[in-house]
């Protein structure tokens, strides 16, 4: 989707950005992990059709993508981008009849950073996304039974149970976004920064060149 191919979302530990080309190498060597293939639900795939795969969720209209971000590492801005990714959240519109509905995944893809409540945040602020910018009004997580983690943080999120799929081992919630959720959502999300992803990204650029130049007159003074 490209409406934020040019977003950046800044929250109080996260910051979500869209997926890139220069994403992809890190997010490939995540996804030949069997433990992330078992939680969600995907197959491995090669480079090249990781890379097919970016250009699509970029250019659908029905699929939202952000990479995840850990804040304190990027605000370093000697650190690349792709040394800061911790995952993926992902919107994905399910029924071309209700463009209201809304598919939610998230992929804490770093084990150091599970357990932290970041999956927590990062969530939240891509249900506001939803609700703000796409217009979303209900929310569906399709989660597998062994994953007790993530069906816990969505329950605690207000996400009901609304059907178990034995065949494919799974588990199916939803949240209906009525006006106190609403409510409390804006409010809750608040405090989050929308910022012009390119115009971030040269700055950060232009800090490590000037750190690199202010290097490089101290060793040849």
């Amino acid at each position: 989707m490209k409406i934020n191919e040019n977003t950046l979302l800044e929250g109080h530990r996260v910051v979500l950005v869209p997926y890139n080309k220069h994403h992809v190498d890190r997010y490939h060597e995540w996804m030949k992990s069997p433990e992330l293939q078992l939680l969600t639900a995907s197959e491995p795939l090669s480079l090249e059709e990781e890379y097919n795969m970016q250009r699509s969720w970029r250019e659908d209209d029905d699929k939202c993508t952000f990479i995840i971000l850990d804040k304190q590492r990027w605000m370093d801005s000697s650190l690349e981008e792709e040394q800061c990714m911790v995952g993926d959240v992902n919107i994905f519109l399910t029924d071309p009849t209700d463009p209201s509905l809304a598919e939610l995944e998230i992929m804490i893809a770093e084990p150091s950073y599970r357990g932290k409540g970041i999956g927590k945040e990062v969530t939240r602020m891509m249900m506001n996304y939803g609700l703000t910018k796409l217009g979303i009004g209900k929310f569906q997580a399709k989660i597998g039974l062994d994953n007790q983690v993530s069906i816990a943080m969505f329950k605690k999120l207000l996400f009901q149970e609304v059907s178990v799929c034995k065949v494919f081992k799974e588990v199916t919630l939803e949240l209906t976004v009525d006006k106190s959720i609403r409510m409390k959502l804006l409010d809750d999300m608040a405090h989050v920064k929308e910022k012009d992803y390119r115009q971030t990204c040269s700055g950060r650029r232009e800090l490590r060149s000037q750190r690199r130049f202010s290097r490089a007159r101290s060793t040849s003074s």
